[in-house]
């Protein structure tokens, strides 16, 4: 594979279909989001880990809904690893990259770095919110953390919630080519049974935590297919998710051509944050002239940070709040 090849293959999601099965899927890579979303932190290498595999759930899911907007994907626990957000906003336009902002919150004096992130995040849920934007009512599921990994907890959620077999495989890590950088790479693949006829429960039992698992949702014949290409997934490794050598429409060949795997348009994927000083001043417009001055520092203004984007906002007291002052005002 040619560098160009490469490059072309970096931060897009790929749509597919295995015909044989009527399983839907995609295949992701991120590296240059991954770096511009963690250079705005010093996170100790658990969290990043747990944050680069979020920002690849998120990723697959948004593009696999017919969004308008926002898709948003919260994990939250009372263990070190408090929080992980991640927002997917949809493309503006046709053909434009869909955008993706990411940052998560933990106890510095209590994360093991280098230990496994899923067991610090405790016990806790994953929350997906999907807001098709103005005129519309936000939507929110949400799934207790449970098994062995997020990739499992997302898998539970499309099980409980939306009644669809779901499997993911994830990789993420840092990597350098011959005489470059180290920067991040991650990749995953994602399966899910197509939706025809309503659902039906059955199987051999719950899953992980007494929740509903994908045997639990399929008939004999589905079951058969379904299988079958969760075990060809099941050889994949590691390197073939990341890449860079192997593309995303080489990877599904190698792993699943006798299914009949059918691709469509690639989705392209960029970092990008919303935030802005009028996003700033209209939250802060709902408080009174008391509460704007116990926000203000002792240098006479009032500050912002962004999460995500690391953006920092210094504003004047006067100009906030339900008394702000308005452009006519000062002239």
């Amino acid at each position: 594979m040619t560098l160009a090849e490469k490059i072309a293959w970096d931060d897009m999601v790929l749509p597919f279909q295995l015909d044989r099965s009527d399983i839907r899927g995609r295949v992701v890579r991120l590296d240059g989001v991954l770096d511009a979303v963690l250079a705005q932190h010093a996170y100790p290498a658990a969290v990043e880990a747990l944050v680069a595999e979020t920002a690849l759930l998120t990723a697959m899911i948004g593009q696999t809904i017919k969004l308008r907007w926002k898709l948003s994907l919260q994990v939250r626990g009372d263990g070190p690893i408090r929080v992980i957000a991640t927002d997917y906003f949809a493309p503006e336009t046709p053909g434009a990259a869909a955008r993706m902002r990411a940052w998560a919150g933990f106890d510095a004096d209590r994360v093991a770095g280098n230990g496994p992130g899923f067991d610090q995040l405790g016990r806790g849920y994953v929350a997906l919110m999907l807001d098709q934007g103005p005129g519309s009512t936000p939507y929110q599921g949400i799934t207790p953390l449970a098994g062995r990994s997020l990739a499992d907890c997302a898998a539970a959620y499309f099980a409980q919630s939306e009644q669809l077999p779901t499997r993911f495989a994830l990789s993420a890590g840092r990597a350098s080519a011959p005489g470059g950088e180290e920067s991040w790479r991650a990749g995953g693949l994602m399966l899910q049974m197509m939706p025809a006829a309503p659902p039906r429960a059955g199987g051999s039992g719950p899953g992980a935590d007494g929740l509903t698992a994908a045997h639990d949702l399929l008939s004999t014949d589905e079951a058969e297919g379904w299988n079958r290409a969760n075990m060809l997934l099941g050889t994949v490794e590691a390197m073939e998710l990341v890449g860079p050598h192997v593309s995303p429409a080489d990877l599904l060949v190698r792993l699943f051509h006798q299914e009949a795997p059918r691709v469509f348009d690639a989705q392209p994927v960029a970092f990008g944050c919303t935030c802005s000083e009028a996003k700033v001043r209209q939250s802060l417009s709902i408080y009174s002239d008391r509460d704007i001055a116990t926000m203000t520092t002792e240098a006479g203004v009032v500050t912002a940070d962004c999460q995500f984007c690391g953006a920092h906002y210094r504003l004047d007291p006067a100009t906030l709040g339900q008394s702000a002052e308005t452009p006519d005002d000062d002239g």
